[in-house]
């Protein structure tokens, strides 16, 4: 490692810290932060290239660190230095600075009887997270984020999705470019919508299968709606008739997951 970095205006410091907070930036230098040894590990497990780490001593331990990958450039970071970049409260003490992916519909490895998460302009990280963990959990074939209102690569989606965005093939695109490639691949797309009448227990989701999500303040748009093949409605018995997005769509996809065996 290089000589340890103590202060915040280091230049590389505040470079990290303004990655943290502009998409704008991620954008420009092709670069993402990670935070933690778990979502690093996964990073490089699915191929994102890391550029280099900077290391807090005074929490991890070395040997940790050296799992990471020996063919990459380290820094020390004091606890100080540290404590001011950490995104998390519960903390690691190692920052990545990486390369990300921006892998395209056309890239999408899928299997014979994909099944698809679609989001139309998430806007909230949080559930962009929680959304990525359902479908690690699930396995499903893709997500595809349409019209995003928030970066894929959001550090409290990172944080959120506990690395699962690495561990997914995510998508971000256009709704007409979606649109188009479901009908072109012959899967069929299912909305979730809160005028719908078919209940989605009751749908059959064993073939190629989409679902798709709009936002939670307004749902989906006509465009989405006009062009789904069907839309579903989880049925409630409550006071509120609408669910967290990121719990509707771990409902909708375990659906289609018990409806195939769970890929028994």
């Amino acid at each position: 490692m290089t000589e340890k970095i103590t202060s915040v205006q280091n230049p590389r410091i505040k470079n990290i810290a303004k990655l943290q907070q502009k998409s704008s930036e991620r954008r420009k230098q092709n670069q993402i932060i990670i935070e933690g040894l778990r979502e690093i590990s996964l990073a490089i497990k699915a191929g994102f290239k890391i550029q280099s780490i900077f290391v807090c001593s005074d929490i991890v331990k070395s040997e940790k660190i050296h799992q990471l990958g020996t063919n990459v450039e380290y820094f020390e970071i004091s606890l100080n230095v540290y404590q001011k970049l950490a995104y998390r409260g519960s903390t690691e003490g190692v920052i990545a600075l990486v390369k990300p992916k921006n892998i395209t519909l056309t890239d999408l490895n899928l299997r014979k009887n994909p099944l698809i998460i679609i989001l139309e302009s998430v806007e909230k990280p949080g559930n962009l997270g929680a959304i990525l963990r359902t479908a690690d959990a699930a396995n499903v074939d893709a997500v595809i984020v349409c019209d995003p209102l928030t970066d894929i690569y959001n550090p409290n989606a990172i944080r959120s999705s506990v690395g699962c965005v690495f561990t997914n093939q995510v998508v971000a695109c256009s709704s007409d470019e979606a649109i188009q490639w479901l009908r072109k691949n012959s899967i069929k797309s299912y909305a979730a919508a809160l005028t719908a009448k078919d209940f989605y227990h009751e749908s059959d989701l064993t073939g190629p299968t989409a679902i798709v999500m709009g936002t939670e303040a307004d749902g989906l748009t006509e465009k989405w709606l006009k062009n789904t093949d069907k839309q579903l409605i989880i049925p409630m018995s409550g006071e509120i008739d609408s669910l967290n997005v990121a719990t509707s769509t771990a409902i909708l996809v375990f659906e289609a997951m018990r409806q195939r065996n769970f890929y028994k």
